[in-house]
Order: structure tokens, then sequence, then C-alpha cells
């Protein structure tokens, strides 16, 4: 699956399951890509690796129905932005 069909069936599935019923703003999106990821950090503090796995799939999800809803082109504004992170110094010139 490329990303295009990873964002049309991510935002598809969350239409079908009632999650758009009432829209979304993008706060919310935004928080529920976090959410995903703080739930990451807790199955890696527990060891649990196959939830690490699950919940970075999650954020992957989240942010494909995000994308879709939101009429992104992730593939084309990812390749614009690796582009840019090419041009760019040693960690972009920050400590970390």
């Amino acid at each position: 699956m490329n990303l295009k069909e990873l964002c049309e069936k991510s935002h598809s599935n969350a239409v079908k399951k009632g999650f758009w019923k009432d829209g979304r703003k993008l706060p919310e999106l935004l928080m529920l890509c976090v959410s995903e990821l703080g739930e990451c950090l807790e199955a890696d503090r527990n060891g649990d690796f196959e939830g690490v796995k699950e919940e970075i799939s999650d954020c992957f999800i989240r942010l494909g129905d995000m994308c879709q809803a939101l009429e992104i082109d992730i593939e084309k504004e990812i390749e614009k932005k690796m582009k840019i992170n090419e041009k760019r110094g040693w960690k972009h010139g920050k400590k970390y």
C-alpha cells in the first residue's frame, strides 16, 4: 500500500465508523496523533515491542485520515520537505 492508499483507506474507515459524523477540527486531529505516540511510549516502557509497532501503525492511520480529510497530498509534501532537509546543515544547526 502506498501513502495515497493509506490516506484513502484510513479516512474511509474512520467515516464508516462514525468518527467524522460531527466533523473534526485540526487541534483534535493533532492530539489524536499525539495520544497514539503516548501509547507507543507506554508500550515501550512496558517492554511491549508488539504494542510499539501497533501504536506507530495507529499514528500513521490517524495521519492518513487527517491528510485525506484536509486534502493534503502527503507524498508530494514529503518529497518537498525531504528536498529542503537535504540542503540543511548538520543537525539542522541545532544541539539535538
